[in-house]
């Protein structure tokens, strides 16, 4: 079975670091551990472990809490580099999506 890829990933391109970034995006509200992140984003947990650190290094995840022995992990809403990166997301996911809308016809009452 063939998953869709998200505008944001049709866009930029699919790699594992783009779609854990989009995953966290996406549901930017809650936290989850490196295992549910891994599997939500639909990467092996050893792939996700390549570039860990680094994220963890330049304050774009922070750890926000322990769940039994999980660490509890989120996008750094406080990092210039996330608030950057959140305008141009939500950006790529609007103007993408007018596209569509115009593409197909499809009138949107406001």
């Amino acid at each position: 079975m063939e998953i869709k890829k998200s505008i944001f990933l049709r866009t930029f391109g699919d790699s594992p670091a783009l779609r854990v970034l989009d995953f966290l995006a996406t549901y930017s509200m809650y936290d989850y551990s490196m295992t549910d992140i891994a599997n939500n984003s639909e990467i092996g947990y050893t792939t996700l472990k390549l570039f860990w650190k680094d994220l963890i290094k330049n304050g774009i995840i922070i750890q926000t809490r322990r769940v039994g022995k999980a660490k509890m992990y989120k996008l750094n809403h406080t990092n210039e580099i996330v608030k950057q990166f959140l305008r141009l997301y939500k950006t790529i996911i609007a103007k993408e999506t007018e596209k569509i809308i115009e593409k197909d016809g499809v009138v949107v009452k406001h």
